[in-house]
C-alpha cells in the first residue's frame, strides 16, 4: 500500500490530488482493432501502479468529454483503411502518448472525474456532480422561503481526516454556530462515519474566481476555467481591500486552532465588498488541498499554515493578473499595478522564500499593501474554541503535518535519485567514465609491462643467459643504527638496473627513500 493511502476499515481512502501518470506500455491487435496497454502510477511510486487497456474509441470518448474545456487537445485522428498496418499503429501509439501526457499535466483536465475513471476505473465508478471529485453539489429551496435557494454539498471523508467522529461533530457544530463577517456561514450540518451533509447559502454572484473570469456561476467548472477568454486581474484597491479581508479571516482560524488548507478563489465569495472563505470544513473533513501538489515539492511548507500562505499567494497572483500561476517558484513577474504587490508575491512564491519558509499571515498584514486598508469594523473578531475540542484539533493537525512531511521526505528521495540517474545516463558523464577507463588501462599496462620485465630480471639470475656485468664494489663497512650506502655502490647498482631493466630501474629510483639519498652523518 502507499503511504499517500491510510487504511480504514471496509474502505481504502484515495488522496484524490496525487497525480497520475500513464506510459502506453505496448498495443496488440485482436481482430479488427487495437488495443493499448496502459501503465498507470499514483504519485511516485513505482509499487502503486496497475495496467489497463484502452481502445483509441476510449481515447475519443475522453476526448468528447473534455471538449468543453475550449482546450484543443491533441488526439489523433482517425484512419479507416491501413489502421492495422505496424508503421501506422506506431506512430498512432505515439501519439497517444502526446495526447495523455497532456491531459494528465494539466492541472484542471488531471483532475477531472473523465480522466480520473480513464485511468483508474476500479476506484472512480462514481458519478460526482460537482468539480471537486467525491462531491456532490444540489441547488435546494426552502418551503418556508421559496425564493431564498441554497447550496447543499454531500462530500466524503479524505485521508487526512484525523478527528474521531465526535471530534469532528463538535468541530463542525461549532462553524454552524459562527456568525463572522470574513467566513461564509454554515447553515445545516450533519456528519456520519464515512460522510458529510452541509448547507450553506448560494451566492447568485458566484465566487471570486467567477468574478475574475467573468463568467456565471452554474456553468461548468472546465467550460469556466480552463480556457477563459474574458478574465481580467482586478483593480489595485480591490487586490488590497480583497487581500486584507482574506488576511483576517486566515487570522481568526490560525488564532483558533483551526486549520483550513484550501484557500483559493473558488472557496472566497464576494458579498456587497466583503470577501468570506467558504469551505472552511474541508481540513476537518480530511479532505486534501488542491494545491497539494504544489506545496508538497517543497520541505519548508509542511505546517498548516505555511500552507495556508502559500494558498494566499497563489491566490494574490489570481487576483493580481487574472489567472493562477502556471508553476511555482517565479522569479519573473509581469507588470503589475504596484510594486508593493510583487514584494508580498516575491515573499511567498520566489525561490528563495519557497526553501526558507513562508512569511506570517501577521507579517503580510504588515506589509505596506495591507497595512493601510481600512476595514469596517474596527473591533477585534475572535473564535472560541472549547478547550477540549481545541487539544483534539491540535492532535489531528499535527497528524496531518506528519503525513505531510512524510510524503515530502518520500518525494525529496525520488527527485534525489532521479537526479543521479538522469546524471549517470548523460552524455558527458559517459564520456567521462570512458576516459577514465582508458586511463586506467594504460595504467594497468605499465603495471604488466613492468611485473614481466621484474620476472624477465629474475630468470636471468637462474643461468638460462649470463646478465651484463656489474661493475664490482667494496662492501660497504657497518656503522651504528643503521647501514649507509657509499655513493660508489649505488652508482654500480643503478648502472647495472638501468642496462638489465629499463622500467625496474625507474620504479626503484622514484621509490627510493630520501636516507639514501642523503649523505651520511658526520
Amino acid at each position: 500500500m502507499s503511504f499517500l493511502e491510510k487504511p480504514v476499515p471496509g474502505r481504502l481512502l484515495l488522496d484524490d490530488t496525487v497525480p497520475l501518470t500513464a506510459v502506453i506500455e505496448a498495443s496488440q491487435n485482436l481482430q479488427s482493432h487495437t488495443e493499448y496497454i496502459i501503465r498507470v502510477q499514483r504519485g511516485v511510486s513505482s509499487d502503486n501502479s496497475w495496467q489497463v487497456i484502452r481502445r483509441y474509441s476510449d481515447f475519443d470518448v475522453l476526448n468528447s468529454s473534455l471538449m468543453v474545456c475550449g482546450i484543443s487537445l491533441p488526439l489523433p485522428p482517425k484512419k479507416l483503411i491501413g489502421n492495422m498496418d505496424r508503421e501506422f499503429i506506431a506512430e498512432r501509439q505515439r501519439g497517444l502518448q502526446t495526447y495523455l501526457d497532456t491531459v494528465t499535466q494539466h492541472p484542471l483536465l488531471s483532475s477531472s472525474l473523465a480522466v480520473k475513471k480513464f485511468l483508474d476505473p476500479n476506484n472512480y465508478s462514481a458519478n460526482y456532480t460537482g468539480w471537486r471529485i467525491r462531491k456532490k453539489y444540489f441547488l435546494v429551496k426552502n418551503k418556508e422561503q421559496p425564493k431564498e435557494r441554497y447550496l447543499l454539498s454531500w462530500v466524503d471523508l479524505g485521508p487526512d481526516k484525523f478527528l474521531s467522529d465526535k471530534d469532528l461533530q463538535s468541530a463542525i457544530k461549532l462553524l454552524t454556530s459562527l456568525s463572522i463577517p470574513y467566513l461564509c456561514p454554515l447553515l445545516f450540518s450533519s456528519t456520519s462515519e464515512s460522510s458529510a451533509l452541509l448547507i450553506r447559502p448560494f451566492s447568485e454572484k458566484g465566487s471570486l474566481r467567477d468574478h475574475i473570469c467573468k463568467v456565471k456561476p452554474r456553468e461548468s467548472y472546465l467550460k469556466k476555467y480552463c480556457n477563459p477568454k474574458k478574465s481580467q486581474g482586478l483593480e489595485l484597491s480591490h487586490i488590497k481591500l480583497y487581500g486584507r479581508q482574506i488576511l483576517e479571516g486566515l487570522r481568526l482560524l490560525h488564532d483558533a486552532g483551526v486549520f483550513f488548507g484550501h484557500l483559493h478563489t473558488c472557496n472566497v465569495l464576494v458579498d456587497d465588498g466583503v470577501c468570506r472563505l467558504m469551505d472552511v470544513e474541508n481540513g476537518m473533513l480530511g479532505i486534501p488541498s488542491v494545491l497539494r501538489p504544489a506545496f508538497t515539492q517543497f520541505r519548508k511548507i509542511n505546517t498548516t499554515e505555511s500552507i495556508d500562505v502559500f494558498c494566499f499567494g497563489h491566490l494574490l497572483y489570481e487576483m493580481t493578473y487574472g489567472q493562477p500561476p502556471d508553476s511555482v517558484p517565479i522569479e519573473q513577474y509581469p507588470p503589475a499595478p504596484s510594486t508593493a504587490v510583487v514584494s508580498v508575491l516575491q515573499s511567498i512564491l520566489s525561490t528563495e522564500a519557497c526553501k526558507s519558509g513562508m512569511p506570517t499571515v501577521s507579517a503580510l498584514m504588515q506589509t505596506p499593501l495591507f497595512s493601510d486598508v481600512q476595514l469596517q469594523r474596527s473591533e477585534k473578531l475572535q473564535i472560541k474554541v472549547p478547550s477540549r475540542l481545541k487539544e483534539a484539533l491540535k492532535a489531528a493537525k499535527e497528524s496531518l503535518e506528519k503525513r505531510l512531511r512524510e510524503e515530502q521526505r518520500l518525494l525529496h528521495q525520488h527527485r534525489r535519485l532521479t537526479r543521479a540517474q538522469s546524471h549517470h545516463c548523460s552524455e558527458e558523464e559517459k564520456k567521462r567514465r570512458k576516459i577514465l577507463a582508458r586511463k586506467k588501462s594504460r595504467h594497468s599496462a605499465y603495471e604488466n609491462e613492468e611485473d614481466a620485465s621484474v620476472r624477465n630480471n629474475n630468470n636471468s639470475g637462474s643461468g638460462a643467459s649470463s646478465p651484463p656485468t656489474c661493475p664490482s664494489s667494496p662492501t660497504p663497512p657497518p656503522t651504528t643504527g643503521m647501514l649507509v650506502c657509499p655513493v660508489t655502490l649505488i652508482v654500480g647498482l643503478f648502472s647495472c638496473l638501468l642496462v638489465s631493466s629499463p622500467h625496474l630501474f625507474v620504479s626503484l629510483f622514484w621509490n627510493l627513500p630520501d636516507s639514501l639519498c642523503s649523505a651520511p652523518p658526520s
